[in-house]
């Protein structure tokens, strides 16, 4: 599934050339029952020294990097939607069995009521967000920390969020980053429109592990710079188990819960976690590592 050590060494237009008799197609990470590993973004310079194969050129980032993990969080649809082209263009360059998920622009969910941007959220969707095909994974909203829970207007955006385009289910993820969303009223709001919830792995915001969708995401936030893989061995142990239960229908006991463990249901789940922000250097090790605990690698 990864480059060989002599293609990763190899001049950057032959990086990716299959050896004779090989399928350039299985150059790809596959989700493992339904868990999907990865980043935030691909440009990062730090990562050509200890990510990218040296003389990479930088065009070519997004395509390495989508051949060493299951899914990508594009972070730059934050601050602006791209144009349908480069959305094409970044899903072309991926294996089939790739998936991206995209922030939506802060510009609808970081000041404001969110009920006044539902038709900048259905916009936003309908630029081009269709150009990614079956590429397209979840869509994340994060709101502000400043942002305190109100039902009606959370209900109001969430009725209002497309839930299809071009004959394709639409799945969303709401990021909170206020203690007034640790309320059973918000639970209850989520899980009647089927909205995700992000666990947000970070003492800065708070984690909550309640189980609100029909899929489990997860911003892992705790990597260091003093460790090679960014998290020790055992804490990726544990983040394996946790990905295992949470696809196998499970609800970690060990995470932070506003309800009781187990309110959701069990059944299966597709699970997407991302090492997000901390120490960024790492990252990319950390979710290769956690990959290879899964048996993806």
């Amino acid at each position: 599934m990864s480059p060989s050590r002599t293609q990763k060494t190899a001049p950057a237009g032959d990086l990716f050339s299959a050896p004779p008799g090989h399928d350039d197609a299985a150059r790809r990470v596959p989700p493992v029952d339904g868990i999907r590993v990865g980043i935030g973004g691909w440009t990062y310079a730090p990562w050509r020294d200890n990510f990218y194969p040296k003389g990479l050129v930088q065009r070519r980032e997004l395509e390495y990097a989508s051949r060493e993990l299951s899914s990508i969080e594009i972070n730059g649809t934050f601050y602006s939607a791209q144009k349908p082209a480069t959305y094409a263009k970044w899903a072309a360059e991926t294996p089939d069995s790739f998936v991206f998920s995209l922030k939506a622009p802060g510009r609808i969910t970081q000041s404001g009521a969110l009920a006044r941007n539902i038709k900048a959220a259905q916009a936003f969707v309908d630029g081009g967000l269709a150009e990614f095909g079956t590429r397209l994974g979840p869509i994340l909203w994060q709101l502000a920390p400043s942002r305190v829970f109100d039902r009606d207007d959370v209900a109001a955006f969430l009725d209002g969020l497309p839930r299809e385009l071009e004959g394709r289910a639409l799945r969303h993820v709401l990021e909170v980053r206020n203690d007034s969303f640790r309320d059973p009223d918000y639970l209850r709001l989520a899980r009647e429109r089927k909205v995700a919830t992000v666990y947000t792995d970070s003492d800065e915001y708070p984690s909550l592990a309640d189980i609100t969708g029909d899929f489990v995401y997860a911003r892992l936030m705790r990597s260091r710079a003093d460790v090679s893989t960014g998290y020790a061995d055992a804490e990726l142990d544990a983040w394996a188990a946790r990905a295992r239960a949470w696809a196998g229908g499970g609800d970690p006991t060990d995470l932070p819960h506003v309800g009781g463990v187990g309110e959701a249901g069990a059944r299966p789940r597709e699970v997407y976690l991302y090492f997000i922000s901390a120490a960024k250097a790492r990252n990319p090790a950390a979710a290769m590592a956690l990959l290879q605990r899964l048996g993806a690698r």
